[in-house]
């Protein structure tokens, strides 16, 4: 059973568990095979400390029945453990434009993998197929948002007009994918007498593409918008730390990524840096990120700049081997060519 593996690989590295908290995944998992199964948060990163929660991310194969049906359970969550276990046609999307939240699933220390089976071992073997320049847009995406949700929660919150900038260097960062998913071209978002406005080169364009494109926007514009709650409970509970921190590894991962070619979850070489900034040396007396760490930030961000030029990876994954992959897998699971875990 998969919560006797868990149960054993976590002892054996120092981390016991009550087994009856992961039954859950006995039973949500009976009828499908996993392939991987790894910490996740901040144990993957070595950033932990006394108190940090264990979390359990994965993949599963979907069915045979889902496969011909065309269907996809996606995800099992369970808020209790913290446990998150990804269906493979899910996270392969993910993994394809380089989500930030599932491509470190396949950067961690060897120890770290709790279970692989042989599809899991050839996935990691693999893991180059999904690296390319998307890691740039999609790190960079989260990591503009965490910054600005720690901006404003300083006494140098941003501006009116230094706002309206960040939203239109956001905004123009999504514009790659809307012009690819909506068949669009010559989007620009700017400023223009402190307003934010946007030019769009349509003729005869579908009402309802382009209601999407303008809902994605005003999605965008209303999260920067509102008063950001999450920020509010994080600085009641102490958080700040921890996010200034994950800013930073964000930075890292991905300079990683252009320059080596490589995933590296766990943080070794930094791990001093990241545990200061979690254990809040680059907070105030007021609780809230110093100058000195947006010092930080800015010298990272100059580095991913200068990493952008020098990048080893192609602008787009290696999307016939990520097929090719994902095909032959499906195969298998069709032909009933799996054995047990």
């Amino acid at each position: 059973m998969l919560s006797n593996i868990i149960e054993k690989s976590l002892i054996n590295i120092g981390k016991p568990i009550n087994i009856e908290d992961y039954k859950f995944l006995d039973i949500k998992l009976e009828n499908r095979k996993p392939i991987l199964i790894g910490l996740g948060g901040s144990h993957s990163y070595g950033t932990n400390i006394e108190t940090s929660d264990l979390d359990i991310r994965g993949i599963a194969l979907n069915t045979r029945e889902e496969i011909l049906l065309g269907r996809d359970f996606e995800q099992i969550v369970n808020v209790q453990t913290d446990t998150t276990i990804y269906s493979l046609k899910k996270i392969m999307n993910l993994l394809t434009n380089c989500n930030p939240n599932t491509i470190e699933l396949l950067g961690l220390k060897p120890e770290h993998y709790l279970y692989l089976s042989d599809i899991g071992e050839e996935l990691l073997k693999n893991k180059d197929m999904f690296l390319s320049n998307k890691c740039i847009k999609s790190f960079m995406g989260y990591a503009n948002s965490q910054l600005y949700r720690l901006q404003q929660k300083t006494t140098v919150a941003m501006t009116e007009r230094e706002l309206n900038l960040h939203i239109c260097k956001t905004l123009n960062g999504m514009r790659e994918m809307l012009e690819k998913n909506h068949s669009m071209e010559g989007i620009d978002v700017h400023m223009k007498d402190s307003k934010i406005v946007l030019d769009l080169n349509l003729k005869d364009y579908p009402a309802e593409d382009l209601e999407a494109v303008i809902s994605v926007f005003n999605n965008t514009l209303r999260d920067y918008r509102k008063t950001s709650q999450r920020n509010e409970r994080a600085l009641a509970h102490n958080k700040i730390a921890k996010h200034s921190m994950h800013l930073i590894r964000l930075y890292m991962m991905c300079e990683d990524m252009l320059l080596k070619g490589e995933i590296n979850t766990y943080r070794e070489n930094e791990h001093n840096l990241l545990m200061s900034i979690r254990n809040g040396d680059f907070l105030g007396e007021d609780g809230k990120p110093n100058k000195e760490f947006f010092e930080l930030v800015e010298d990272y961000d100059n580095r991913l700049q200068e990493a952008k030029n020098h990048s080893v990876l192609l602008d787009e994954p290696d999307k016939d081997r990520i097929e090719n992959f994902l095909m032959t897998v499906n195969e298998r699971i069709v032909n009933e060519e799996l054995g047990d875990y």
